[in-house]
């Protein structure tokens, strides 16, 4: 499968960034600074450098040109001074609002989401990684495509051929939907592999526990510390994309099935959410989700806001959740506060090892609390049901009474609903 991976922002160069945000109600000016400082830390990531920030208020976005077309002036002549190659904006652009900019600026003008995207197109290794980033890229391009309109391709003339032919536009247009469609498909099938995966772990009762958390708060680190998976680590936003699942045992020895997730940011592109939804079916499946904070953040609580939000919109929101702040050992104080307002939330840091046994103990302790302890009357007969209820939970007692057997276990919820016509009462 021949995969089309071209980004956004040419890397030939260290290019010369300048960033736009806007003070718009309800955001603040605080709020829109820090989101700028992430933006230039994206920016960075995707291998630029940030020459100017411009911030403008309005009571709204303008629908031609975002920041209206005299704070566009300006923007073209701060861009020429600082000699910059690219504007970026912290708000998503309309293509209509894009072609103005650029027309005014007289240079590329993208969003935060071109960046990101292009950062996922740097990291994406597996051939599903790959599929899942040039799908959203396509997605997100196949609006914005440009062309003279006019201009004609050399498909005119000939028999039957006759009449105006095809604009180049609507060449390329039709090029990215049969690629769209074709990728689509390739991604169903690598989904449908990745379903009879998880079926078969289900079958082998072991539970799954999901890293989830923002981007670089250091959900890779963790897993190698819990099962020396080698997953590779960088100070970077976005530095792994593909997840990873290892067998990790927990204290009193019952074992789980450990997987680190794509990272989550403020503003995460819906392209990349739709586009990754196979891989991210993973967490919704989860038994439980630990969720790494970086305890040193500036603004930890607003992180955590922003991963719930894309929890919500994968359908995970549900799933049980352990916070984990990571890193505490830059910040001890923080931790600890950050701990004091959020009951049964754990410090650590995967660096030095701090904390890593109590953070084990607490994702095996938040399991049994999910647990559910039954007891079962099963037929003297099934033996082959009383041995799967020894495999697949906690048997607690278990004698004979007549013809069948009496078992009190702890079962999770799967395994309560599969042995549900057993249960008494």
């Amino acid at each position: 499968m021949k995969l089309v991976t071209t980004t956004l922002i040419d890397r030939r160069f260290r290019e010369k960034i300048v960033l736009v945000g806007m003070v718009a109600w309800p955001r603040t000016v605080e709020e829109v600074e820090a989101s700028l400082d992430e933006l230039a830390l994206l920016v960075d990531t995707a291998g630029a450098d940030e020459a100017a920030r411009v911030v403008q208020r309005r009571e709204a976005a303008d629908p031609a040109t975002y920041i209206g077309r005299g704070k566009a002036e300006e923007l073209r002549r701060i861009s020429e001074a600082v000699d910059a190659d690219t504007v970026v904006f912290d708000d998503e652009l309309t293509p209509a609002q894009q072609r103005n900019l650029e027309k005014i600026l007289g240079r590329t003008a993208i969003d935060r989401t071109a960046v990101i995207l292009d950062i996922f197109a740097q990291n994406a290794h597996t051939q599903e990684g790959r599929a899942q980033v040039e799908l959203a890229l396509s997605r997100y391009r196949l609006p914005r495509l440009r062309g003279m309109g006019l201009v004609l391709s050399q498909q005119a003339g000939g028999i039957g051929t006759r009449g105006p032919g095809e604009t180049q536009l609507e060449v390329d247009r039709r090029r990215i939907m049969r690629r769209i469609r074709k990728l689509e498909v390739e991604l169903r099938d690598l989904e449908s592999t990745r379903r009879t995966q998880r079926k078969a772990r289900k079958r082998g009762a072991l539970r799954t526990v999901s890293l989830v958390g923002y981007t670089n708060a250091g959900k890779s680190t963790l897993l190698n510390v819990f099962t020396d998976a080698g997953v590779l680590v960088e100070d970077k936003l976005f530095s792994t994309l593909d997840p990873r699942t290892r067998r990790l045992d927990l204290p009193g020895g019952e074992s789980v099935l450990c997987s680190d997730t794509v990272g989550f940011v403020r503003k995460l592109p819906h392209q990349l959410v739709d586009a990754f939804h196979a891989t991210l079916e993973v967490v919704g499946s989860s038994d439980l989700l630990v969720h790494v904070v970086d305890a040193s953040a500036a603004d930890p609580p607003a992180q955590i806001d922003a991963v719930h939000a894309v929890l919500t919109e994968i359908g995970a929101g549900e799933v049980p959740e352990l916070l984990a702040f990571n890193k505490a050992d830059l910040d001890r104080r923080k931790a600890g506060r950050l701990m004091s307002t959020h009951p049964g939330s754990v410090a650590c840091s995967a660096l030095t090892g701090r904390g890593m046994p109590e953070l084990l103990r607490a994702v095996a302790d938040q399991l049994r609390i999910a647990d559910h302890v039954v007891e079962l009357a099963v037929p003297v007969a099934r033996g082959d049901v009383v041995a799967a209820i020894h495999r697949e939970g906690e048997v607690i007692g278990e004698r004979y009474e007549g013809e069948r057997v009496l078992v009190t276990a702890r079962l999770d919820e799967r395994g309560a609903r599969r042995y549900a016509e057993f249960v008494l009462g």
